[in-house]
């Protein structure tokens, strides 16, 4: 019993470490930034000045979104994230997450492939947008200028359900990095991910989505680049037209 005691302590203190870092980083570099546009001011170029003002928007950013998914961490864990169930043509909602991202990434390429007559779905549409929207940035994000992301949809036939699928031409995932990239916090060391803003919580976030909706959550190495798959249970006769409303 103690120990279990102690586990839980260590992790919550080391939690708070991780959110404390993860909180300071952008916070030092808004806080420095101002401070030279308010002592400085007169002293530097319009092109500082405008360059200076992009970089306190994108850590103000990066700490927004930084803490809507401490918040979102904290209803799953408290299990008081209301999940409300539709019946969905999902071409549509991959669409929409697409185009958002699309407008994020304008040198990439997006190409979307989708199996005809694909059958319904029973999700939580705004989680789903969030699942998606979270896997279509990450493949963006990873992935170089002028890559291409594809999007695939199609139906498992063997056992009822529809897949998902995001694959970017980017820096892929090592073989034993595989199980450790949904754990949360945590972020893949290596010379191209330093570069890349991230605090670890977008892909435990999305496996903790699918599987509250009773979906699966795989992901895959390639040649070049990575493959997530996301699998959902094809809706029943009894689930269309009806909504579903669970905590």
């Amino acid at each position: 019993m103690t120990e279990t005691k102690d586990k839980l302590e260590q992790a919550h203190l080391d939690f708070i470490s991780t959110v404390s870092h993860e909180l300071r980083t952008p916070l030092t570099s808004i806080r420095g930034f101002a401070d030279t546009l308010l002592t400085s001011y007169d002293r530097l170029t319009q092109e500082q000045r405008e360059k200076f003002l992009l970089i306190i928007k994108e850590q103000s950013n990066r700490l927004i979104n930084l803490v809507e998914n401490l918040l979102t961490v904290s209803k799953m864990q408290s299990d008081k994230e209301l999940m409300v169930y539709k019946t969905v043509d999902i071409a549509p909602i991959v669409d929409y997450a697409v185009q958002m991202i699309k407008n994020q990434y304008k040198t990439h390429k997006y190409v979307c492939n989708y199996d005809k007559n694909l059958p319904k779905i029973l999700v939580d549409t705004d989680k789903l947008q969030q699942i998606l929207l979270n896997l279509i940035d990450n493949a963006s994000k990873y992935s170089s200028e002028n890559s291409t992301v594809t999007v695939s949809l199609g139906q498992n036939y063997n056992d009822n359900t529809l897949n998902i699928s995001v694959k970017d031409e980017g820096i892929g995932i090592k073989q034993e990095d595989l199980n450790k990239i949904f754990n949360k916090f945590s972020r893949i060391d290596s010379p191209l991910t330093r570069k890349i803003q991230g605090n670890g919580l977008g892909l435990y976030i999305t496996k903790t989505l699918v599987e509250k909706m009773n979906g699966k959550i795989d992901v895959k190495s390639l040649d070049k680049g990575s493959e997530f798959i996301v699998t959902f249970k094809i809706a029943s006769i009894e689930d269309n037209g009806k909504n579903k409303i669970k905590e």
